[in-house]
């Protein structure tokens, strides 16, 4: 498995990261013999990055995630997440709580990357922080857990306002960022014209790397949009938010199904190897995380990633195909 730098961290993180979230739902609803078939699978074939968060499962991801790999004797590359509470009164102080909880969790004595999980806008409100409480709040409790010798580096998940997200990651105060980038919605790495129905993200990624942030890619598969089926695995999530172009779930999955040219003309061999491998094809890119459901999809991720980036070839296949990035321009 190819390993990719995370930013200036100095920290190698596999190309395909192991997430761990409640959407694939293998660890948090998942059996304990399957967790640990999948993660020790991952461990042998190079996976060196798993991503997890508090709020998966209320807490499960992480406890099943630290009895796994307790069970295997293995210490790869971890990151959990922290949402701060809506109202807190003390945004470092809950950013702190939020990790020890999370340590106990996970059994451990510390993680290699601590994010915040809430999203970041302009005007904040609610679960939103302003990127000023997040500069001024989370960064210097962040600082503090590292002194502290809780975690290495810090980061965030960058959902919110793209011009809130571009002013924190243009600070260049934060070591890593998972940031949505997927055949949908490529916004973050890739130019899309006036129009475009979702959320501009205007080059994130891009800028991200150009500021020493180490970046993850997330929803690489748009909540299972991109398998191009609507069938979903009896562990996974039933309902899931649009998290892609459509206002809802179904035109993300019309919109995937559009984009099976790439499968019938040879570029791939499945809607998700092409979505996998798309997702490693920016050199900004450090690892790209895949939830799963069960080892089977493991395996299909594994296989993807292990072909390499899509060529020149399908990347302008992609952008002439109707309904992709210039002809979703204007619906919406």
């Amino acid at each position: 498995m190819q390993q990719r730098m995370l930013g200036a961290t100095g920290l190698d993180v596999s190309v395909l990261g192991f997430g761990c979230g409640a959407v694939g739902g293998l660890m948090v609803r998942g059996s304990a013999a399957e967790q640990e078939r999948a993660v020790g699978r991952a461990l042998e074939v190079g996976i060196s990055y798993f991503d997890t968060a508090a709020a998966y499962g209320a807490g499960e991801s992480e406890r099943n995630l630290g009895r796994a790999l307790r069970s295997l004797g293995a210490s790869p590359v971890i990151g959990t997440k922290v949402g701060v509470p809506a109202g807190a009164a003390d945004i470092g102080a809950a950013v702190v709580a939020g990790l020890e909880a999370s340590l106990a969790r996970l059994g451990r004595d510390g993680v290699d990357l601590f994010q915040l999980h809430n999203p970041i806008t302009a005007a904040g409100g609610g679960e939103e922080l302003t990127p000023k409480q997040v500069l001024g709040e989370v960064v210097p409790a962040m600082q503090r857990l590292v002194e502290a010798g809780k975690t290495r580096f810090w980061g965030i998940t960058a959902i919110g306002e793209t011009v809130a997200l571009h002013e924190v990651i243009g600070a260049g105060a934060v070591h890593a960022a998972q940031v949505p980038c997927n055949l949908l919605n490529p916004s973050a790495a890739y130019a899309v014209p006036p129009g475009f129905p979702a959320q501009d993200m205007r080059g994130l990624m891009t800028a991200a790397a150009a500021h020493g942030a180490g970046v993850f890619g997330i929803r690489i598969l748009a909540a299972g949009a991109l398998s191009g089926a609507a069938w979903r695995h009896p562990i996974a999530a039933t309902n899931v938010a649009p998290i892609a172009s459509g206002s809802d779930y179904a035109s993300d999955l019309a919109r995937a199904q559009s984009l099976l040219p790439l499968v019938q003309e040879g570029f791939a061999s499945s809607l998700v190897e092409a979505a996998i491998r798309f997702a490693i094809t920016p050199a900004s890119m450090s690892s790209a995380l895949i939830g799963l459901a069960s080892l089977e999809q493991f395996e299909t991720a594994l296989a993807a990633a292990l072909k390499g980036p899509l060529p020149e070839a399908a990347l302008a296949r992609l952008a002439r195909l109707a309904g992709l990035w210039a002809g979703m321009a204007g619906e919406g």
